[in-house]
């Protein structure tokens, strides 16, 4: 499970989560939301621990933030999938080995990596495009080789900060579709957005940033 204990983040003396404690366990899908400059992403980079609380703590799964060591923090991302909203693909190289770089890095064998990409790429509908260059692909497609990425080392959680900003509404929409029936199949979802949209369109759990406080929110 995720957990946030008391935790407060600040930067340059200014609170941007302010005393904030959270769980949410396996299995569960979540939207974040608040508005833009609230926290979003901060809360996402605490869980997996590209900053630090300036006070309290973060747990997941076996790791916590105040005794973690840098060389811990490679094995705690096997766990998070990483999708970000501006893609972050390697434009010289093909969609096939924009999700096998993710093994490659962190060392699993060269006759499993194959064997995981291409499933990656069947979950989220992109077999047919594997040899095409990414920037070949449209903002849609780009998201869905983002998403294979994050998914082709098993993740117990996918994190997505704001994954449909740079997506039409057709487009947006297909994304969540995609984001639920991976959800559905066992994989906890937190997703970062301020498209509400998106939000009434699923009965899932909503937590609000305000003030740098988080509200559940319920009858969103």
């Amino acid at each position: 499970m995720i957990q946030l204990n008391n935790v407060t983040a600040s930067f340059n003396g200014h609170n941007v989560l302010d005393n904030v404690s959270v769980q949410i366990n396996p299995g569960e899908f979540v939207f974040l939301v608040g508005q833009t400059g609230s926290g979003k992403s901060t809360l996402l980079r605490l869980v997996y621990m590209d900053v630090t609380p300036t006070k309290g703590n973060v747990i997941v799964g076996k790791y916590n933030s105040e005794t973690v060591q840098q060389s811990e923090k490679p094995y705690l991302r096997r766990m998070l999938g990483i999708i970000f909203q501006d893609f972050r693909l390697l434009e010289d190289r093909s969609v096939y080995d924009n999700v096998a770089f993710t093994l490659h890095v962190t060392g699993t064998p060269a006759k499993d990596i194959k064997k995981s990409v291409l499933h990656a790429l069947a979950d989220v509908g992109l077999s047919h495009q594997r040899n095409k260059m990414a920037h070949e692909l449209s903002g849609g497609e780009q998201q869905r080789v983002v998403i294979a990425r994050a998914l082709v080392n098993n993740p117990t959680f996918l994190l997505a900060d704001e994954p449909t900003g740079n997506l039409d509404p057709a487009t947006s929409l297909d994304i969540l579709q995609l984001l639920k029936g991976i959800n559905m199949r066992g994989t906890a979802v937190i997703m970062a957005t301020h498209n509400h949209e998106l939000v009434k369109k699923m009965n899932a759990r909503v937590i609000e940033i305000r003030d740098g406080k988080l509200v559940e929110v319920k009858n969103f």
